[in-house]
């Protein structure tokens, strides 16, 4: 089965933000700094602190992220979302709450016409996430 993984590029400031997420979606956080890596001795020694890859892991979540910025810096958009597909509404009522203090709820969640509990939101990071909690799955007698 193919899957998709989100990796999210910051400009120094990888280690709060992947902090932030493992505090609002739970699992374990794991931290690369280029300092501590093979790559340390080919870089700058300004750049060592910086992370060179982190990995945030809950079951089938894994988050990753990185400061490595390109020659052309970091560019934003909304042309990349991160969809959390919850596992009940509980969780999904929590982790709208806790991603979008400090960013923008662009679209509260609410009932759709697919039967399910669905919003977005914009993050303090800038990050699009979408939220989706299927109400006519198995998993929803979690609650």
């Amino acid at each position: 089965m193919t899957i998709i993984k989100s990796y999210l590029t910051f400009n120094g400031n990888c280690r709060e933000a992947m902090t932030y997420y493992q505090q609002c979606l739970g699992g374990l956080l794991e931290l690369q700094t280029i300092g501590e890596s093979p790559m340390a001795e080919k870089m700058p020694y300004e750049m060592k602190d910086l992370i060179l890859h982190a990995s945030l892991k809950d079951g089938a979540l894994e988050l990753m992220g990185s400061d490595m910025v390109g020659d052309q810096g970091l560019l934003r958009g909304n042309n990349v979302s991160l969809l959390l597909d919850c596992e009940n509404e509980a969780q999904i009522r929590i982790s709208y709450k806790k991603l979008s203090e400090g960013g923008e709820a662009t679209h509260p969640l609410e009932e759709t016409f697919w039967g399910a509990l669905f919003g977005d939101l914009k993050d303090k990071y800038g990050n699009q996430w979408l939220l989706h909690f299927d109400k006519n799955s198995k998993k929803s007698t979690l609650k």
